[in-house]
Parts: C-alpha cells; structure tokens; sequence
C-alpha cells in the first residue's frame, strides 16, 4: 500500500555481522522482522518477490572498494531502488568464550577481509597464532561461542549475540574504515528532497561514439552536478563493454539534477535510475557537508531563467 512504512527487512546474513548491525540503525528495521539472506541475490530477490518490502546489502567498503555483486544486481533484472544508505565504521574486535585470555588464544576465526584489515594487529599481538578462513563474521564469532576456535575477529555485535568477551576492540589496522550499505525497495516515489541527497544511476554509453564517456561528464559538469563516485563494472555483452555506476549530489526532484538526467536520456544508450534518498551524515568532519550548487545553477537561479524566456516568448522584454 503506498506510503506504508517497511516492516519486513532482509538483510545480508547471517545474523551477527556488520549487515545486522547496519539495519539496526534504521529505526523501522529495529521495530520490525528483520531475516538474513544467504546472498547478495538472495536478499534482493526477496524484494522482488513481495517476500520483504526492502533489503539491506552492501554497497562499497573504504578500503576494498566497490562490491560488485551488488553493483551487479542493481543493474540487471527487475529494477530496485534505493531509498536510504547507511555508512558504518568497520570496528572489528577479537572475541572469545568467557575465561579465555589472550594468551591461550592459538586459533583465530575470521573472514579473510577481517584478517586482511587486521594483518598488522595479529602481528604485533598474536603472532603464533593460526589464523582460519571462515564464510563471515558471524560465522567466525559461532565458532569461537563453540570452542572450534580460541577466539574470532568479528563485528561488535556479533560478540554481543555469541555472548563472547572482548578481548581487545578497535584492532583493525585502518581505524577510519567504513563500509556503505544501500537499503533497496521495489520502484515507488522517492523520499522528498531534504537539501542534502544523493542520486545513483547506472549508465551505458554508445560504445561506438567518439566520447561518449565524456559526453556524459559535460551533461553533469554543465549543470554544476556534484559526481561523487563512478564505478566501472562489464556488462557481460562483450568486451570492452561497461555500465558506469555514478553518485551525483542531489534529487531527481531538482531542477538541475532532472535537466542533467534528461540530458543523459538523449546522449546514453540507456540510464537505470537506482534512486535519490538523503545522504547519511556520518562524520563530523568539516569535509561532511553539502556541496553548494555553483552561482547561477540554483533551483531558484533556473526558475528565474525559465521565467525570462516564458516572457521573451509571449513578447514581453522587459
């Protein structure tokens, strides 16, 4: 029913990860049914399906970059869109049953992203200990709440679920890290504008025209359009064959922005529109703030040309 809140969310499993703890953020996740999702596909599917009214799924990591089965999905089949992103710092801690100490940990259970990110800290502190591969985080922090394993790296809330003692917090190795999720629904009327907004297109160009790439820059560029990220991703047609993912500053329902969509409308051999929600504000930094539209590209600044030509067209000069 339009304009009902979500309450059925799914979520990339299992329980106990980094996904988990991202949703819970959302404050009708917390109110509502929230169910893992073996896959990236499997989540998303759901949606299509009826089966969940939105997903919660990975989108790019600080330090690994984009993810591509995301990015994937979000290109192909029965079009989804985003309507909300969540930006989590990734706080890895190592965990392990209650009376366990740091020296009588021998075995590590991690996926091998978290170990990657926290090489440095198991080679300063653990440097003996063997390190195995398992499916997830959560996975890592099951195993350690079993005895497989004498401790595990995992998210924070994965401790708290296998009812683990932290042994140390904060040992990945990047402490800025963070990682984007993108909660995805089925096609309806984006959020409204709040001034501070983030649209996501995927972008195919006419690969046998002499700049099309460019030609799609100039269309943003000229309308002062803020791009904040592009990915590249093969389209499996062929190769040489890519979709261009991009993040523009600003909303569908702006002047400048729906200009500029149109404007890719006539140049791209096609545009998926993969939804304008508000961008999270995450850190207090100075940089986190929105980018003021360039003098002469304001929604009011295009109002006032519209309506000097609407006058120079019924033959009024002045």
């Amino acid at each position: 029913m339009p304009g009902t809140p979500p309450t059925r969310f799914v979520y990339l499993g299992p329980e106990g990860t980094f996904a988990e703890q991202a949703l819970r953020t959302v404050p009708a996740a917390e109110r509502g049914d929230r169910t893992p999702a073996r896959s990236v596909g499997e989540a998303l599917d759901a949606v299509r399906a009826g089966e969940a009214d939105s997903a919660l799924v990975p989108l790019e990591n600080s330090i690994g970059g984009a993810v591509g089965v995301t990015l994937d999905e979000l290109a192909e089949g029965e079009p989804l869109v985003i309507t909300r992103e969540v930006i989590l710092p990734v706080e890895f801690v190592l965990a392990a049953r209650f009376g366990v100490t740091l020296a009588e940990v021998h075995s590590v259970a991690a996926h091998p992203q978290a170990s990657t990110q926290c090489r440095g800290w198991l080679r300063d502190h653990l440097p003996d200990a063997t390190v195995v591969d398992v499916l997830s985080n959560g996975a890592a922090a099951a195993g350690a709440a079993s005895g497989e394993y004498d401790a595990a790296i995992c998210a924070p809330i994965g401790a708290t679920r296998h009812r683990l003692t932290v042994l140390a917090d904060k040992i990945a190795d990047h402490p800025d890290a963070v990682t984007r999720f993108a909660l995805v629904s089925r096609p309806g009327p984006p959020p409204p504008p709040t001034g501070d907004d983030v649209t996501s297109l995927a972008v195919y160009i006419a690969h046998d025209r002499v700049g099309a790439l460019l030609s799609v820059l100039m269309e943003l560029a000229t309308r002062g359009v803020n791009l904040t990220r592009i990915e590249s991703r093969p389209t499996g047609e062929a190769l040489g064959r890519y979709v261009f993912f991009l993040d523009c500053t600003g909303h569908v329902a702006d002047v400048r922005l729906g200009e500029a969509l149109q404007g890719l409308r006539r140049v791209c051999a096609d545009v998926r529109f993969l939804g304008s929600y508000p961008r999270h504000r995450w850190s207090p930094a100075a940089g986190d703030r929105p980018v003021p539209a360039p003098a002469g590209l304001s929604d009011t600044d295009y109002a006032d040309a519209a309506a000097w030509l609407a006058r120079l067209r019924a033959g009024e000069l002045n």
